[in-house]
């Protein structure tokens, strides 16, 4: 790689960071390369406090381990929730890990080869990408729309755990002012609930309904609460709501939104690293806050850290969901203490592979979770039968996926999982349900 094309698209500060760093790494490794792609494909529990609704939602959780090994006692750690092409993993073979600074080709190998890079020049990652902007950064738990008791259960638990903000998404399945109410009985004071609407899909007026629910003192902040085309909307919208509002899936890759203040904050979504790098230099011109949300354990979550440490106006809570797994490949853990967490300082990730648990982990097979029957009762007496399925976890969120019907936020109703019993009335709904997609009957 030349030094201009190295320097290409970095400003003179991180030009002179990432020349430093590389001089140090090529005086204690010299022509450091990459010469093997370790990939594992491993499953792991979900957490004892989450397993019932996760098992419902996505059945057993499914990663992929790749060790990146080097011609040097040096390796690099990334992960992905599928495996990634082999011609992906080819582009990286015989190449130096300082080839890939904003990577953009892929985001677990992209964070390895800078696992990397830090370790050759025994520096931490974030110091790789600019100063240090913070110490700590706060970080959100994660959690499925479930009944309104099991979400307060959720809420005590991950509060426990040293949360202080927990997201979810919406379902028209469960009530969410029934949820907000069950929630805010038991909250810590100064605990914040977000809310992901998945841009729409129910039949609620949107104002009306934030308006519902932030009168709550819990209620923190609203996600895609509209369509992600709805730019113009998204602004009066936010001029409107008391809480924030924040865009995640802006259609034009956030410049025009930005420029239309349609948010007050705005989410990166398991994008690569070079792309976060960019957006961030636009959030910083405006003053915009901003969050790097990706889903995977720990190596996820330590460069979500060292990424938001050194972006500017990266303090938004992020999510990468590590809390809802029992288990993990590195010795590490990164706890939050009131809702932050601290960057680490040691060289690369700050991170140590347990090869004991990576090989135990592949080779653990859990059972899948079998289809099964939403069963829904609305205030009048009606019930109404879904099918759930693991392999369409839309379907939880956005039942209008399916084109049956188009449902509400706020409906008057409860909901129960009715796993395969054995019994002649189990059968005999799925039985309709796989005929006829969703069963009403009067009450």
């Amino acid at each position: 790689m030349t030094r201009r094309g190295f320097l290409g698209a970095l400003t003179a500060s991180q030009s002179t960071r990432l020349l430093r760093a590389q001089e140090r790494a090529n005086s204690a490794f010299p022509r450091l390369k990459v010469v093997d792609i370790e990939e594992h494909r491993i499953q792991v529990p979900w957490a004892d406090f989450q397993n019932y609704e996760m098992m419902h939602f996505y059945g057993p959780s499914r990663r992929v381990i790749y060790v990146v090994r080097t011609n040097s006692e040096l390796i690099g750690l990334g992960e992905n929730e599928d495996p990634l092409p082999k011609d992906i993993l080819e582009k990286y073979i015989g190449s130096s890990p300082f080839e890939w600074v904003a990577d953009e080709t892929s985001k677990a190998l992209g964070t390895a080869m800078y696992d990397l890079m830090g370790k050759a020049a025994g520096v931490p990652v974030y110091k790789l990408i600019g100063p240090k902007h913070r110490s700590f950064v706060p970080c959100a738990a994660w959690h499925v729309s479930t009944h309104p008791k099991r979400m307060a259960a959720t809420l005590l638990h991950v509060a426990s755990l040293g949360y202080t903000w927990m997201k979810y998404h919406l379902s028209p399945f469960e009530n969410v002012i029934d949820q907000m109410e069950a929630m805010q009985a038991v909250a810590p004071k100064g605990f914040k609930i977000h809310h992901d609407f998945t841009m729409g899909g129910s039949d609620d007026h949107v104002f009306e309904l934030l308006q519902k629910i932030e009168k709550y003192p819990i209620a923190g902040a609203f996600e895609d609460p509209m369509p992600e085309r709805d730019i113009k909307g998204y602004a009066e919208l936010r001029a409107k709501c008391r809480l924030p509002i924040l865009y995640h899936h802006s259609p034009l890759g956030s410049g025009f939104e930005t420029q239309h203040r349609a948010a007050d904050g705005y989410i990166l979504g398991n994008s690569q690293i070079g792309y976060v790098l960019r957006h961030a230099g636009l959030f910083a011109m405006l003053e915009t806050p901003f969050s790097w949300q990706n889903t995977g354990g720990t190596i996820t979550r330590a460069m979500t850290l060292h990424m938001q440490a050194a972006c500017k106006t990266a303090y938004l809570h992020f999510n990468n969901d590590t809390e809802s797994w029992k288990e993990d490949v590195v010795k590490e853990r990164l706890q939050p203490v009131n809702g932050l967490i601290r960057v680490p300082e040691t060289p690369g990730l700050g991170l140590t592979l347990d090869r004991e648990s990576l090989e135990r982990l592949k080779k653990l097979q859990l059972p899948p979770q079998p289809k099964w029957i939403i069963k829904t009762r609305f205030s009048n007496g009606t019930m109404m039968y879904n099918l759930g399925d693991t392999r369409t976890p839309i379907f939880m969120v956005r039942p209008d996926t399916r084109r049956l019907a188009t449902l509400s936020y706020d409906a008057p109703l409860n909901t129960e999982y009715w796993d395969p019993d054995g019994t002649p009335e189990f059968r005999t709904m799925m039985q309709r349900l796989e005929k006829e997609g969703m069963v009403l009957e009067r009450g």
